[in-house]
């Protein structure tokens, strides 16, 4: 049986006055790692239609991905427990809706609950926030995770634009954050949880979630 993977995105296209929206590596690079490995993708955010580019993401390489991202599903109207795995890209514009969005909350919480995969890259991480489990503890408290750190909005000029510090909202919530060097990759996988740091993680990270998704499936018909 074929498996199912809902990436969900961001529908934010402004950060203050600057211009945001999913970092399209971070969308592309997984997005084809998932689908040269044979399974089936839904994207969806949380007022559907088109999905913005953060502009600064804009790469001739990833341009065949950009359609893609014109016709988001509504993240509410998903049978988000038809997945086998949940996935969030990053740009800063996760920090504006995703990581206030109810539904998502209720389904990284569904996610959680049934062992399922959920991985996250660099802001993506934001959209785990307001996850509870059901004990009604937050999501990440006690896990290891890793996510945009406080340095890397300093080095990209963000640090003074973002509504919070990601790294900061992480470890007040009792995560095990973990910051690699600054723009190259980093990964942590804590069971079924897997983030990335920044761009360059985005490859490693999609493998990272083929390899649970294939060990998973061991056995399936």
């Amino acid at each position: 049986m074929t498996q199912k993977i809902l990436i969900v995105t961001t529908n934010a296209d402004k950060i203050g006055d600057t211009d945001t929206g999913v970092w399209l590596e971070e969308f592309a690079v997984p997005y084809e790692e998932f689908v040269d490995n044979g399974f089936m993708i839904t994207i969806a955010s949380p007022k559907g239609g088109s999905v913005p580019i953060d502009p600064k993401s804009e790469d001739k390489k990833y341009e065949d991905f950009k359609p893609l991202l014109l016709d988001a599903e509504k993240l509410d109207t998903i049978d988000y427990k038809d997945f086998d795995a949940l996935f969030l890209p990053g740009g800063h514009g996760p920090m504006v809706d995703l990581a206030h969005d109810e539904t998502l909350a209720k389904i990284v919480s569904y996610f959680a609950s049934a062992n399922k995969v959920i991985a996250a890259v660099c802001h993506g991480p934001a959209g785990l926030l307001s996850a509870k489990t059901i004990e009604g503890r937050p999501f990440v408290s006690g896990k290891k995770l890793t996510a945009y750190s406080n340095m890397e909005e300093k080095l990209s000029k963000m640090d003074d634009k973002v509504p919070f510090s990601l790294e900061d909202s992480l470890n007040m919530l009792g995560a095990d954050y973990e910051a690699g060097i600054p723009m190259l990759s980093h990964t942590v996988t804590d069971g079924k949880l897997v983030t990335g740091q920044n761009p360059a993680s985005s490859k490693k990270l999609a493998k990272e979630v083929v390899d649970l998704l294939s060990c998973s499936n061991i056995g399936k018909e």
